[in-house]
């Protein structure tokens, strides 16, 4: 059985930093393309980042392209997503994905429902 687990998540001011981490059990992520994705207060989910099973292949959400940096740990099972220079609408709650890649995954192009497994979420706050 899948399981993603976020964490990292907590309340910092602007300019402030976090990593999340999505820690799998059930699969080894090296296969799977991971994708963090977050929803605003009042607002749909929105893709962030996401990462291929081939480190270079990543995607970022125009707004935090350049802020945030998603990456892998494979000793650890692990993905995660650093981020700097926050702003108060980066406070949403976030969420990890997973998706099997095959030949015919496009990274910079997936949407939520090409995910099949999703974490529980943790909450990032950016307020002074």
């Amino acid at each position: 059985q899948v399981q993603l687990v976020e964490s990292g998540g907590g309340s910092v001011p602007p300019g402030g930093s976090l990593r999340l981490s999505c820690t799998a059990s059930g699969v080894n992520l090296d296969h799977y393309v991971i994708g963090w994705f977050r929803q605003a207060p009042g607002k749909g989910l929105r893709g962030v980042a996401f990462i291929g099973t081939t480190d270079t292949n990543t995607f970022y959400e125009a707004t935090v392209n350049g802020r945030f940096l998603i990456s892998r740990d494979s000793a650890k099972n692990t993905v995660y997503l650093q981020m700097n220079s926050l702003k108060s609408e980066d406070t949403a709650t976030y969420y990890c994905a997973a998706e099997l890649e095959s030949e015919d995954t496009v990274v910079d192009e997936m949407t939520r429902s090409d995910f099949g497994f999703w974490g529980q979420g943790t909450q990032v706050t950016v307020s002074s």
